[in-house]
């Protein structure tokens, strides 16, 4: 058997969507990894918190950003240190809990992570963005916000 010959077998639809899904997230995730490492030294995890703290006017808890990111608590803690050593977000102290700080993104980092955004956006365009017409990124949007709906265990 070549390489070419090689087939998932009989799917049901709905285990090719899971299947298309998960190809879909991890190849266009790998592709933006690379190109954010390689031309802005950013692995995917840093732009991730960084898109996080761009969209917030006040510092947040790094317990926010763990529970909003793909990323776990100490995964976060060691992001935060890679971009605090250099320079990209600051800490501040909670105002509300002496045991916990706040993060935001420096100026530095805002300008960083505007470079980092136009490379994403970049890469996705002949792969994704560039692929897809209106209709289509509102079918997706449909989709996620229905795979995002909270549900119970």
């Amino acid at each position: 058997m070549t390489r070419s010959d090689l087939t998932l077998g009989p799917l049901s639809e709905q285990d090719h969507a899971f299947y298309g899904l998960v190809w879909a997230g991890t190849t266009l995730a790998a592709r933006v990894d690379r190109e954010l490492t390689r031309a802005h030294g950013l692995p995917m995890s840093w732009f991730e918190v960084m898109l996080w703290l761009a969209g917030q006017q006040e510092p947040v808890a790094a317990s926010d950003l763990g529970a909003r990111t793909m990323l776990s608590r100490s995964q976060v803690s060691r992001v935060v240190d890679a971009l605090a050593a250099r320079g990209l977000v600051a800490r501040t102290p909670s105002p509300t809990d002496a045991r916990s700080v706040r993060i935001a993104l420096t100026e530095l980092g805002r300008a960083a992570f505007a470079e980092a955004d136009a490379t994403r956006r970049e890469v996705l365009r002949p792969v994704f963005t560039g692929l897809l017409d209106e209709a289509d990124i509102q079918a997706l949007e449909t989709v996620w916000r229905k795979l995002k709906q909270p549900r119970e265990q």
